[in-house]
């Protein structure tokens, strides 16, 4: 996933730790296989490359993320999804020919208008009872919005088989937590901030059976004519998102929906985005750049959690 993981587990006995991480390696090892667009050996790309009018049979983990993500970008108006591969690429996020290389040189309106007419009418349908996706040709997916949220999930759900329910993983600053930690204090995650924040008023989360996530556009970005390129593409401009928005953070109770979210909802913007977090009532943060600051703004679910704090 071009990523970083970690997992602090309270083990009762201490010689399980290299096992246990060697079990929760093989599940990433596993979502790895499936889904990553950075191997071109997974089945996501085995799927990329497939030839028009074909069907495929995805293994479960695949099937379920690609189901997910389908629907929220559903649900978003087409605002995050995962078959815009093509354009992450043409924007320099992707495996190859990225923005950070030397020759690279960033699509024109001509180029994004290309590209976006290529993908009209290409639909990629599932069918859930034979676990099949269809390739209508030349569909790219990237599942980069949602599939470190599902490792995550995987982790977690790892650590609970082997009886464990007192833990943190984490995945490219995606995180779940239960339990608590051995002091018996919950494990508690410091939110990221895009600029340094005043003394005392960074937030903390709890997360005791809950997730949280944070697209940003201060992670992975370049400059093109004093403009900043985030790597979050909006597939219905086929552009990087211009929206003001720094960050979004979303606490769920799965890892891979707030993954999800928190992406979607950076390229709906502050306004569409909150409107959304408040009918689906998700807990969501914002912070829209102002000037040389940020403001904030918050989703009543996510405002209620600070009040029970």
């Amino acid at each position: 996933m071009g990523t970083t993981w970690s997992a602090r587990v309270a083990v009762p006995e201490r010689s399980r730790a290299s096992a246990l991480q060697d079990g929760l390696q093989r599940e990433l090892d596993q979502v790895v296989a499936q889904m990553s667009h950075w191997e071109p050996g997974s089945d996501l790309g085995r799927f990329n490359r497939a030839g028009a009018c074909t069907w495929h049979a995805l293994p479960d983990g695949f099937f379920a993320v690609l189901q997910y993500a389908l629907g929220v970008a559903r649900e978003t108006g087409g605002a995050c999804d995962p078959c815009a591969g093509v354009l992450v690429n043409l924007w320099g996020f992707g495996p190859s020919g990225r923005h950070d290389e030397a020759g690279f040189v960033p699509p024109s309106a001509r180029d994004v208008a290309t590209v976006r007419a290529g993908m009209a009418g290409r639909v990629v349908e599932l069918d859930p009872p034979r676990q099949r996706a269809y390739q209508p040709g030349g569909v790219q997916l990237d599942l980069s919005a949602v599939a470190k949220g599902y490792g995550v999930d995987r982790l977690a759900h790892y650590l609970e088989g082997q009886g464990l329910q007192h833990y943190l993983v984490e995945v490219g600053g995606e995180l779940r937590g239960a339990g608590f930690k051995p002091d018996g204090q919950p494990w508690w995650v410091a939110l990221e901030e895009p600029l340094a924040p005043a003394p005392g008023t960074q937030i903390a989360v709890a997360l005791h059976g809950l997730a949280l996530a944070t697209s940003g556009d201060y992670r992975k970005y370049f400059m093109q004519d004093a403009t900043r390129r985030p790597h979050t593409i909006d597939p219905r401009s086929g552009m990087p998102v211009t929206n003001a928005l720094a960050a979004v953070t979303v606490v769920h109770e799965r890892a891979m929906a707030a993954d999800a979210w928190s992406t979607a909802l950076t390229v709906l913007g502050p306004q569409e985005g909150l409107a959304l977090a408040e009918r689906k009532q998700l807990a969501v943060r914002f912070l829209l750049r102002e000037g040389n600051g940020l403001r904030e703004i918050l989703s009543s679910r996510f405002q209620n959690m600070l009040d029970q704090e």
